[in-house]
């Protein structure tokens, strides 16, 4: 197996598909880097893919607690680019990945050609962060004490996740199975390090704002603790655009992937192509009519 060196050591499994303009993908927490297995079949014939597992997630190293954060979720992508030799791609991201994937625009905006963030709000809303950082602790606890199986059967069912099982019980399933095989210790050390311990979207507008990249937002109108956050981040970053998909939950990767793949091979051919234009800051006057 493959294999990229985190800056501290942790090792990074990661797996490549196609040739052309890279595209690295960021997972999300239940997810790992088989969650992007249609995202890599459909863009394979003109973009080199990469997907990797995060760090905590077999095969790649489960470190110890302490070794988990947002900064590290971040460096780990340019971790990965940088074994493979590659200067600059576009970053996918979802939920946690979509976290990792703003924060990497942030923290490594000269390696990103482009960002798409999508699912990223969970625990964002000052008004609920108290609440979401107290679910991930005593998710955290649920999986020391009874497993991975009894985090997945409850995680699997959370509110944005039912309009998947809907749609696609047999995908839906899939996921859920992955979900219940993943580390304990790996996903515990996530929600402890990297969930409860990011920083809030609203505390860092000023910074979101001096991203210049061009941005894709991408959230489903059934996710409603990103909806919110998704118009945050589009309203401050000058090169960002916001689809929202219709009658759709968390996972829209897997919950419309045709959509899903569609919608980003078409922004990512607009960025290789130069015409993914900054925002006329003429039409952020709030205004009705146009200056007399």
């Amino acid at each position: 197996m493959p294999y990229a060196p985190a800056d501290d050591g942790t090792k990074l499994h990661y797996e490549e598909a196609g040739h052309g303009t890279p595209v690295i993908f960021v997972h999300e927490l239940a997810g790992d880097s088989r969650s992007w297995t249609l995202q890599m079949q459909a863009l394979a014939p003109h973009h080199r893919c990469i997907a990797f597992d995060a760090r905590g997630y077999p095969p790649s190293d489960v470190p110890p607690a302490g070794a988990y954060s947002q900064a590290h979720a971040a460096d780990d992508v340019a971790a990965v680019l940088r074994h493979l030799g590659i200067a600059r791609a576009h970053v996918v991201g979802l939920s946690m990945g979509g976290f990792a994937t703003l924060h990497f625009g942030l923290r490594h905006g000269d390696k990103a050609l482009s960002l798409t963030i999508a699912g990223c709000g969970h625990g964002a809303d000052p008004r609920t962060r108290a609440t979401f950082r107290a679910d991930c602790a005593s998710s955290a606890e649920l999986i020391e004490r009874q497993g991975m199986a009894a985090f997945a059967e409850r995680y699997g069912v959370s509110p944005t996740r039912l309009r998947f099982r809907t749609k696609n019980p047999g995908a839906w399933a899939e996921f859920a199975a992955r979900l219940a095989g993943h580390s304990a210790a790996g996903t515990a050390n996530t929600l402890r390090g990297v969930q409860m311990a990011r920083p809030s979207l609203w505390d860092l507008v000023d910074e979101i704002g001096r991203v210049s990249l061009p941005t894709l937002i991408l959230t489903g109108d059934e996710d409603d603790p990103c909806l919110e956050a998704g118009i945050l981040m589009k309203r401050a970053m000058m090169r960002a655009g916001m689809v929202v998909f219709a009658q759709s939950g968390h996972t829209i990767n897997l919950e419309e992937p045709e959509l899903f793949n569609r919608t980003l091979a078409d922004f990512l051919r607009a960025v290789d192509a130069g015409g993914w234009e900054p925002r006329d800051p003429k039409s952020m006057t709030g205004a009705f009519l146009g200056a007399r």
